[in-house]
């Protein structure tokens, strides 16, 4: 079992406009990313749980083979800047996903 912050060089978060924040996860090496995408954990689901958020809150879950990585964009909780927001800019964010754990085939089926 690897987590996602040993696989990524980068994990970062931000706000893509008011009212959503953007995760994007880069690879620098193809056999860390094929190894994240392959592994089918990196679902709206596994999201779900790890940010306690409904499904109809992710708007995108893609990911680019080209930039050997993906991104995740959420609907906030607040809006940026208003009474109750503790991240204006979003920035700290993707710190959950940093102890995603990305289970290996064999892993999974002791």
């Amino acid at each position: 079992m690897k987590q996602l912050g040993q696989l990524a060089k980068v994990l970062r978060s931000k706000n893509s406009g008011p009212f959503e924040l953007t995760l994007d996860v880069l690879f620098d090496s193809e056999e860390n990313y094929r190894f994240v995408k392959e592994s089918g954990q990196i679902t709206k689901r596994a999201i779900c749980e790890l940010y306690n958020i409904a499904e109809e809150q992710i708007h995108h879950l893609v990911f680019f083979d080209q930039a050997r990585g993906f991104k995740i964009t959420i609907s906030r909780d607040v809006s940026s800047g208003t009474v109750g927001d503790r991240d204006v800019y979003g920035a700290q964010q993707h710190a959950p996903l940093m102890a995603f754990a990305i289970d290996t085939a064999e892993e999974g089926q002791t």
